[in-house]
């Protein structure tokens, strides 16, 4: 296996450490024979035979699943271009959805199942999946009516809880039918006389199908970033006039109140933590159009609810970033490292990984410092998390058992990129590639989430003690 890597520290987040960069290779399972994948395929195949004559059906068995696992995309208004919410809506599709639920390309999940436990992973048990497939193989049947579970309640459009406020851009964006498109960015007003805790927050963009990345900031009253740009009026960094003002669209230590990406889920936390926004704050959408052959028009909204009372914990997002990195044309496994300290203690609830096209694997780990008995100190790695990367898929992955980390503890992100013509979605594999923000550029973002007491905003987090 070709192996090359490059190292970059946790960007402006945490301090530069020195020290060489450390590959990890992990090899899961034993190979099987053709009988040996035959048998299995036999053993599947009988046990769906015998469910299918013990009769399941829509409204008992399968409806159920797709209510839990299935229906927060697919359904009216959500993401999937097909709704599963009716026997007449599903019932054509029963042949499809046993293969993809044995393939387990649905429902999306990316994650390792050996390392870390997710609350947010939404497959499917093997009797689950037994029971799809036998729903198929026994022509989709209805049953009884009387049998299905009361329907699941959706917010219009929003997979969140019914939003205590809505904020949408105050002007749409006009998109061109070709060409790249500059970052776009918009401040929206909150208007909000209180301070405001965000139990739960999505972006909602009217046209999904160009919009790359979305990226909510919190812009509190006292702050100097992009002070002389317009409000509620789209803009980018080469419509400023002001040079502060033009590095501040590259570059900002704002808080980040939500991160959406395509197939990325909204942020919900408990109700002992939220994400903080101060009176008078406006919102910053920072918005990567994509063009796809159609002149088109946007106007992104942002949904949030609200805890009644202030929590014991607040929520910050922080991120492993190396932007300085050259894929050379042809790599099919070209490493790029980040990584950093913490300055003071948090719990650790929340990855979200995000690469470009040539993304090809992401993983998050702590790294231990041992001294062993010869006295030599070595490193220890502790895998948290391991993606198979998915450039239209870029999940969120939250921890089933939050982590509580000490002040010091080194976190390291590693992702790996294949920029060969084995990769399908590789826009041009003779290139080398560096980072930047078009799509057939590269980005290394190890975003995750952290909890600490309520009253410690990002900047003093950083200040260690």
């Amino acid at each position: 296996m070709e192996v090359e890597h490059r190292k970059r520290e946790m960007s402006f987040l945490l301090p530069i450490r020195t020290s060489t960069a450390l590959a990890l290779f992990v090899s899961l399972g034993v190979p099987t024979t053709s009988r040996d994948k035959a048998d299995r395929q036999g053993t599947a195949r009988a046990g769906e035979e015998q469910l299918a004559a013990a009769g399941p059906t829509f409204y008992r068995d399968v409806l159920p699943i797709l209510q839990e696992h299935c229906q927060v995309c697919h359904r009216e208004g959500g993401i999937a271009p097909l709704p599963f919410e009716t026997y007449e809506q599903t019932r054509r599709y029963a042949a499809a959805i046993r293969i993809a639920t044995q393939e387990k390309t649905m429902p999306p999940w990316f994650a390792d199942p050996w390392i870390g436990h997710f609350s947010n992973d939404p497959s499917l048990t093997p009797q689950q999946i037994a029971t799809l497939a036998a729903w198929a193989v026994a022509k989709a049947p209805a049953g009884d009516p009387r049998d299905a579970p009361a329907p699941r309640r959706w917010a219009k459009s929003w997979t969140i809880p019914k939003p205590d406020v809505v904020l949408k851009m105050p002007e749409g964006v006009s998109l061109p039918a070709a060409g790249d498109v500059e970052y776009t960015y918009e401040i929206v007003p909150a208007h909000f006389t209180g301070d405001r805790w965000v139990q739960s927050a999505e972006v909602l963009p009217e046209l999904r199908a160009n919009v790359h990345h979305a990226v909510v900031y919190v812009r509190p009253p006292d702050s100097n970033w992009l002070r002389h740009a317009p409000v509620g009026k789209p803009f980018t960094a080469s419509t400023l006039t002001d040079p502060e003002d033009r590095r501040g669209a590259h570059w900002t230590d704002s808080d980040v109140l939500l991160v959406y990406a395509p197939g990325s889920s909204p942020d919900s936390w408990a109700a002992t933590m939220a994400k903080f926004i101060p009176a008078g704050s406006d919102l910053v959408l920072q918005m990567h159009y994509t063009t796809n052959g159609r002149a088109a028009f946007d106007r992104t909204a942002i949904g949030l609810v609200f805890l009644k009372e202030p929590p014991a914990q607040r929520v910050l997002t922080l991120q492993l970033t190396n932007d300085h990195f050259v894929i050379p044309p042809g790599a099919p496994n070209y490493r790029v490292e980040a990584r950093g300290t913490l300055p003071n203690g948090a719990t650790l609830l929340s990855f979200f990984p995000h690469m470009h096209l040539r993304g090809k694997r992401f993983e998050y780990n702590i790294l231990h410092t041992e001294k062993p008995a010869d006295g030599q100190l070595g490193r220890r790695i502790e895998p948290l998390l391991r993606v198979n990367y998915h450039f239209h898929w870029q999940m969120s992955y939250r921890l089933a058992e939050p982590r509580s980390l000490k002040a010091g503890t080194e976190l390291q992100a590693v992702a790996w990129y294949d920029n060969s013509r084995g990769n399908p979605h590789n826009p041009d594999p003779d290139a080398a590639v560096r980072w930047g923000e078009q799509t057939y550029d590269e980005m290394m973002v190890g975003f995750f989430d952290v909890a600490v007491v309520a009253n410690q905003d990002k900047r003093s987090y950083f200040i260690r003690h």
